[in-house]
């Protein structure tokens, strides 16, 4: 059984071609669950000090059929010095799209990881990720750094880094 698991992992050698097989589920199901709930997005794109939860206008038990008219709770309802999520039904199904793409790319990059343009493309989608989630934190605020936001990043620049520093290993160049 074990072994007919193995024979659906790309066919090349070191462990990158994996890890991108890895992510790409990951943001597959990252994407689903962007679908059905703002939690997890909130939690990341949250411009309040403790980004240990989410902003109090988006709730775990508030799911996107439940979310009143202008996409969260109104401000009066924040505790006192809590900024309001930006983050909205529109906003949450863009960045469930935007994953999904993204994970669909790396899939095929894992699989094709030998072929110039494909593997470009892969690393364009991380560089393209290290670069939202540094602006959103660095330029526009709606970001914290904390555990929402290491996640991302991390994934972000430590696959951007070995992609770049294994691209002879993996093109020949």
């Amino acid at each position: 059984m074990a072994l007919d698991l193995l024979s659906y992992l790309p066919p090349f050698e070191g462990l990158l071609p994996k890890w991108l097989l890895l992510v790409s589920l990951i943001s597959l199901a990252n994407s689903l669950q962007a679908y059905t709930t703002l939690h997890y997005a909130a939690r990341v794109y949250n411009p309040n000090p403790d980004t240990s939860r989410p902003p109090s206008n988006i709730t775990p038990s508030l799911n996107l059929s439940s979310i009143p008219p202008g996409g969260t709770i109104p401000a009066h309802k924040l505790a006192p010095g809590e900024i309001a999520s930006q983050v909205t039904p529109l906003s949450g199904r863009k960045w469930g799209t935007w994953t999904a793409l993204t994970g669909i790319v790396r899939f095929y990059v894992a699989y094709n990881i030998n072929q110039k343009a494909m593997y470009e493309l892969g690393v364009w989608t991380y560089g393209v990720a290290w670069a939202h989630y540094m602006a959103e934190w660095w330029v526009y605020g709606t970001c914290r750094w904390g555990a929402p936001l290491a996640g991302p990043v991390v994934i972000s620049t430590g696959s951007l880094v070995w992609m770049v520093a294994q691209r002879g290993f993996y093109l020949g160049q």
